[in-house]
């Protein structure tokens, strides 16, 4: 989406506030002890009394509101009364949504209750890459040389990037132009450019062990083709001139 006027821009912000207010208050929700499902559910209530419809129900008639993965598997995930949290999970929740025809789409990674698994860093590597390849986005910028940023820093914080999923373009519906938006430095994208007041969604798959995904027997949820942990985390950004303006902010990523 290219935001070319003042309805428009309000429009994406009113449903990326939904989505990233919803995030925010899912995850504190969350507690050892519940099911996915209790979550999801949650997170449905959210979005309806914001006015905001669940995109992947309505897009995939995907079997819940919102994705929840925990452990090995780090997306796509099933919400489900059988999966119920303990303490040291790795829970990702990634919460996208339509309002007034507009869409907008965030997650996050995170730890419930303590680090047992010893994976706190990988999270919070995750959080700062996104960070700082968000920084570095503006109008012009090759989408190549953001891939390269984000394979570089988890190279050098001694994890490996997940090279078959990525951002993608946002705002009219749930994914659009750009697609693939990837995680590491693709060579051959030599021509394509964020484009000055385009709507995209960045994200972050950051890996202690796998490069690619294996999707589970239930045709949804993803986890590493090697095995090991993978953290997300994502915001849609609205593309400047200069610095992006993070219109999932809200979120607390």
């Amino acid at each position: 989406m290219v935001v070319k006027t003042d309805e428009e821009l309000l429009g994406i912000q009113k449903v990326s506030e939904a989505v990233a207010l919803t995030l925010k208050k899912m995850r504190a929700y969350a507690q050892i002890g519940m099911s996915t499902k209790d979550i999801d559910e949650y997170g449905k209530e959210l979005l309806e009394s914001l006015g905001a419809k669940s995109a992947p129900f309505v897009t995939y008639d995907f079997p819940g509101y919102s994705c929840i993965s925990v452990n090995k598997e780090f997306a796509h995930g099933i919400p489900s009364e059988k999966v119920i949290l303990k303490n040291g999970d790795i829970i990702n929740i990634d919460v996208s949504a339509e309002l007034g025809g507009f869409w907008s789409d965030n997650g996050c990674s995170f730890i419930l209750g303590e680090d047992i698994q010893g994976l706190q860093h990988l999270v919070d590597t995750s959080q700062e890459i996104l960070t700082d390849a968000v920084a570095q986005i503006s109008g012009g910028v090759r989408i190549s040389d953001i891939g390269k940023l984000i394979e570089t820093k988890a190279r050098k914080a001694g994890y490996t990037v997940i090279r078959d999923l990525g951002g993608h373009g946002v705002g009219r519906s749930l994914h659009e132009e750009p697609d693939a938006i990837m995680n590491y430095y693709d060579r051959y994208d030599k021509l394509r450019r964020f484009r000055k007041d385009s709507v995209v969604a960045i994200e972050t798959f950051i890996s202690t062990l796998s490069t690619n995904i294996e999707t589970s027997s239930d045709g949804w949820a993803f986890s590493g083709s090697k095995g090991g942990f993978v953290a997300q985390h994502e915001h849609t950004i609205l593309i400047t001139s200069g610095k992006p303006i993070i219109l999932t902010a809200a979120n607390g990523i």
